[in-house]
């Protein structure tokens, strides 16, 4: 596959390589800053001019983003998390497999104790690992469902649809056609990060950018945003843990 070259410009007295990824489905410039360096989402109708008008336009914000992936670069530490062991509802959460033998049918993972416990018959086919990620799926929708309910309600706004997925990007998304998106892993999170995940999507049902009426709106509606934000700045990387090496084979 060919690599999307990089393009530069400078912004807030330093210069920033950027890639520009096109779309046929983007009705609107969007930037995003992580780290992986700086994306543009380019509509098809835009030109090359009108990317480097955009981001001029938004140099604060993306000055103030590269800065807060740099601090997050240079904290950031190889995770050394103990075999066994993931985060669940921002708690060190033991997991362990047990085998039964008269067991049939699909495996059957339960939370009790403070651990996370894989039940599977000694003639399962269903990697343990497959069952752990299947059961916070579970647990994800369902929480973030209840969030959803709440929010909506007071802003008076429902999506068209929600669906909880996988993706290594982003937490959560609302797109052009007012789906809403969440990645399952967030369960793992404490809960005032999910409220805020959660909450911060939803507002965007009602306001799609990110203008100091939106901060308002989220501020309003989830009081700990700063906090929500600085945990995943230093923690988001545990929640991205291998399943595989948590409970393997």
């Amino acid at each position: 596959m060919k690599a999307t070259p990089l393009n530069t410009i400078k912004l807030g007295g330093r210069k920033v390589d950027y890639r520009v990824v096109a779309s046929k489905t983007a009705r609107k410039l969007r930037v995003r800053v992580g780290l992986n360096g700086v994306e543009v989402v380019r509509p098809v109708a835009k030109n090359d001019s009108e990317v480097q008008a955009f981001l001029l336009a938004n140099e604060r914000w993306i000055a103030g983003q590269l800065e807060r992936v740099e601090r997050f670069s240079a904290v950031r530490k190889p995770s050394r998390k103990k075999a066994g062991e993931i985060l669940y509802r921002g708690q060190p959460t033991p997991v362990r497999v047990e085998e039964v033998a008269q067991r049939q049918g699909a495996n059957q993972v339960a939370f009790a104790d403070g651990c996370i416990a894989i039940i599977r018959g000694r003639r399962s086919t269903t990697a343990p690992a497959k069952s752990l990620e299947n059961w916070l799926r579970k647990q994800a929708r369902e929480e973030i469902g209840r969030r959803l309910d709440v929010v909506c309600g007071k802003l008076k706004r429902s999506p068209s649809k929600v669906y909880v997925m996988g993706q290594r990007t982003k937490w959560g998304n609302c797109s052009a056609l007012r789906n809403l998106s969440f990645n399952w892993r967030i369960v793992m999170a404490p809960d005032f990060v999910l409220r805020y995940l959660v909450t911060h999507e939803a507002v965007h049902l009602a306001i799609p950018d990110h203008s100091q009426k939106f901060w308002l709106t989220v501020q309003s509606l989830c009081p700990e945003v700063e906090r929500a934000r600085q945990w995943l700045s230093a923690n988001s990387h545990q929640l991205l843990v291998d399943l595989n090496q948590v409970c393997p084979e």
